[in-house]
């Protein structure tokens, strides 16, 4: 009862190794006595291969496009970054400037409200009667510090927008022409004897 473990093998059920198709490789042959292999003479055959080449020249040019681009995100963001911090940092030393220097009226003297323009919506800030017409007047302005108007004079107005030009939320300049009304046309104007 001498069986190979070759016959046990398949005795078990195992499959017997089937030979391998492709063609053994030669072992390289040693060098002439010239010290040149021996192969050295022998031009071979030119293999071509563009669309391998192309394959790696346009994933380096895809891989360079990406990195160019992730190198602008963070360069944007950076920037974006910057901006905020100067920001910040600009807030911080108005709101150090306008210490002490708001003329806001209290809600029981401000018996007046003046409106304006600021950030695309209409705003307005109470005022009294002194203090309106000083601010039409040009000799006091609205500075927009964390969410309030505070109502300062000309000279403080001036060093905000130094500071940080963004904030000035009204400034009357009295000397500026007036804006030409569109219903000044006689065409505009209702007649006398309209009747409602």
């Amino acid at each position: 009862m001498s069986n190979s473990l070759r016959d046990q093998l398949l005795g078990l059920g195992f499959a017997a190794p089937k030979p391998d198709p492709r063609p053994k490789r030669e072992a390289p042959k040693p060098p002439a006595k010239g010290g040149k292999p021996a192969h050295a003479g022998k031009a071979k055959p030119q293999q071509h291969r563009p669309q391998r080449r192309e394959d790696i020249d346009l994933a380096k040019a895809y891989a360079i496009r990406a990195q160019k681009e992730k190198d602008e995100r963070i360069e944007v963001e950076r920037l974006k970054q910057e901006e905020a911090r100067k920001r910040r940092e600009a807030k911080a030393k108005l709101g150090e400037l306008l210490q002490g220097k708001a003329l806001n009226a209290g809600i029981d003297e401000a018996d007046h409200v003046r409106h304006f323009e600021y950030g695309g919506k209409v705003k307005r800030v109470h005022v009294t009667a002194a203090q309106l017409k000083a601010l039409n007047a040009g000799e006091l302005g609205v500075v927009q510090l964390d969410g309030r108007y505070l109502l300062v004079d000309a000279a403080a107005l001036a060093q905000a927008e130094a500071v940080f030009a963004q904030a000035v939320a009204l400034k009357v300049d009295p000397d500026a022409p007036v804006a030409d009304d569109p219903y000044s046309d006689p065409k505009y104007q209702v007649p006398d004897d309209l009747a409602w």
